[in-house]
């Protein structure tokens, strides 16, 4: 394993900026969604995207948003924040089909369930 040990931060830092502005645009200049999923994504493996309720549409496919947040929770503590571009999460959809099921409140809500492995290996 090779690191940089050529004393080049300036160059390791420029490209760090970088990404910097990109993550403070996306924080004040867009529009952003929520969610927040606790618990049963660390034992299943999966997190699910609304999509109707109560036999309306909701979630992604209503959002208006730049850019999806989806926080991964145990009880009160965030364990990680995914975000994505709110049109790559709907490309993801439109071209893997994932399994819907029922949930929310009294299940009157239709969600996308996706394998968190197959999200992220998919959308690399």
């Amino acid at each position: 394993m090779k690191f940089n040990n050529d004393k080049r931060f300036d160059i390791d830092l420029q490209y760090g900026q970088v990404f910097e502005k990109k993550i403070a645009a996306m924080l004040t200049n867009s529009k952003i969604e929520v969610k927040t999923e606790r618990d049963m994504w660390k034992s299943t493996g999966n997190i699910v995207i609304e999509f109707e309720s109560r036999g309306k549409p909701s979630g992604i496919a209503t959002t208006e948003a730049d850019y999806w947040f989806h926080n991964l929770a145990i009880g009160e503590d965030i364990v990680m924040t995914l975000v994505f571009p709110t049109k790559t999460l709907k490309n993801y959809i439109a071209k893997n089909s994932p399994r819907m099921i029922r949930g929310g409140d009294n299940n009157t809500s239709r969600l996308y369930l996706i394998k968190l492995q197959d999200l992220v290996t998919m959308l690399v």
